[in-house]
């Protein structure tokens, strides 16, 4: 077996990407060392810097710079909400929405026993400490696939002693649809036509 060439690892490291083929990674290394050099060496130490200094909030788990981000830090938004969310990029679209105020908690994903995710992994614990401070409502916007359902059922269990209302996005996101993928006015119908799930 040969050793990999450079432009083999090139190839071989932009398929970690969603979505990217090893065709589409091809023509990535190539347009990068044809075309534009300066702005592959611009990635590469963005990429470096980003993946130094890019963590997770203290409070929320969203990935931020710093210990807390900016929505956490934000007094101006409503401390008696908190918005469960699967993602960081649920958090985006949300906020691209407009449509909500208060606070967040992202859970990295959802209990998946097959992926060795469970309630330690997405981080349950942390969520139920978080909801004994000033929150008064929790809306529960995680997907509506399988893993979805089990998350948001578990996690209303878990805060069934605590006195507050739970309440779950309504369902105009097509079912096994993904948040990011959701236009604003969609979000914005599902998060004020919530329904209670007590």
């Amino acid at each position: 077996m040969k050793n990999q060439t450079l432009m083999d690892q090139l190839v071989e490291a932009f398929r970690c990407l969603p979505g990217v083929g090893p065709k589409s990674a091809q023509r990535m290394m190539l347009y990068l060392l044809e075309r534009d050099r300066e702005g592959g060496k611009r990635l590469a130490e963005v990429l470096a810097r980003a993946m130094a200094d890019i963590g997770n909030c203290s409070s929320c788990r969203n990935l931020s710079e710093s210990e807390l981000c900016d929505i956490c830090s934000d007094a101006g938004r409503d401390p008696g909400v908190l918005c469960v969310v699967e993602n960081p990029a649920d958090v985006l679209a949300i906020e691209h929405s407009g449509g909500y105020r208060g606070y967040y908690f992202v859970l990295m994903g959802t209990l998946s026993p097959i992926d060795g995710r469970g309630p330690e992994e997405i981080g349950v614990e942390q969520l139920v400490a978080r909801c004994q401070e000033a929150v008064s409502e929790v809306i529960l916007a995680v997907s509506s696939s399988v893993e979805g359902e089990a998350t948001a059922h578990y996690i209303a269990e878990a805060l069934t002693p605590l006195d507050l209302n739970l309440s779950r996005i309504a369902q105009g996101i097509p079912m096994g649809g993904e948040l990011e993928y959701v236009d604003g006015i969609t979000l914005t119908n599902a998060i004020e036509g919530r329904k209670s799930l007590r």
